[in-house]
């Protein structure tokens, strides 16, 4: 692991359009050789994006592999890069709404888009945050990722296990909440609400914890910019009236905003993840061998 994060020491180095083009290089060999990531992709396009045709959406897959790859590796700069580079790399738009997070408590909703780390930073350049934490069983990485993550400024990191009072203790003390609200952590906590027209277990934290706060939810989403010219943070505008009364019908709404911005860039949101897991009552495991692959050609 030493050697690796020496590698990615140097890779940091180079121009970021080498850097890209290496990342989307190794990306394509990575939708050939790791099936069983490749077969989740083009499940999760199919139930996703079934209007579009199986060459279309094995095109996406191809380039989400590529995406990811090049995030990976340019996640080197993200934790080496000086702060001077990273400002002419990341395009802000509008810019990050301190004045927002200053005011009162904030939920900085960030979508599972391959590009997230970099909202993160784009954050941390101008204000602290807190956030929740997976623990990397390699202790040398998890050192590592630490550092990159809290080098300009300081960073909460709170684990799933520790529930959310600490969280809510951090946001009362005017710490932004960046919370990646859209991956499948099983049924507790969550609510079965439709994802592209299929049930997917969401949870319904960040209704709950705005209801709680008064929080105010500020979406942002990082993208790659054309060209292996650098990234785009966008922020959103807060929701209002956010979370009202029905916890589901705020839990829908999330899924909702989620799936325009993942039409605008469809390669980019993490699909190897198997968002549809798990499942309603009854319903069949979209995942089983024979059950979808069939539509996207046995792959």
């Amino acid at each position: 692991m030493r050697l690796l994060l020496g590698l990615m020491w140097l890779l940091h180095w180079l121009p970021l359009p080498v850097l890209g083009r290496l990342g989307a290089a190794i990306g394509s060999l990575l939708f050939v050789t790791v099936r069983k990531r490749r077969r989740i992709t083009l499940i999760n396009l199919r139930l996703c994006l079934p209007e579009l045709s199986e060459q279309e959406r094995h095109r996406i897959a191809r380039q989400h592999f590529q995406g990811y790859a090049r995030a990976v590796l340019e996640r080197s700069l993200l934790w080496w890069a000086s702060e001077a580079r990273l400002r002419r790399l990341i395009v802000v738009e509008p810019r990050v709404p301190l004045e927002q997070i200053q005011a009162g408590p904030t939920i900085l909703l960030c979508p599972h888009f391959v590009c997230l780390d970099v909202a993160g930073v784009a954050v941390l350049l101008e204000s602290s945050l807190c956030s929740i934490y997976t623990r990397q069983q390699n202790q040398v990485f998890d050192d590592a990722l630490r550092r990159g993550r809290s080098r300009f400024r300081p960073i909460r990191l709170f684990s799933r296990g520790e529930g959310v009072k600490p969280i809510l203790r951090a946001m009362r003390e005017h710490l932004p909440f960046f919370m990646l609200p859209d991956m499948d952590f099983g049924a507790r906590d969550a609510e079965f609400v439709p994802f592209f027209g299929t049930l997917a277990a969401t949870l319904s934290a960040p209704a709950r914890i705005a209801a709680s706060t008064g929080a105010q939810v500020i979406p942002v989403v990082a993208t790659f910019l054309p060209n292996y010219r650098g990234w785009k943070v966008t922020f959103y505008p807060a929701w209002e009236n956010y979370p009202g009364d029905d916890m589901i019908a705020a839990t829908r709404h999330m899924n909702a905003f989620i799936e325009e911005r993942i039409r605008e860039a469809p390669s980019e949101y993490f699909w190897t993840h198997k968002r549809f897991k798990t499942r309603p009552p009854g319903a069949p495991d979209v995942y089983a061998a024979g059950t979808v692959t069939h539509a996207v050609g046995n792959d």
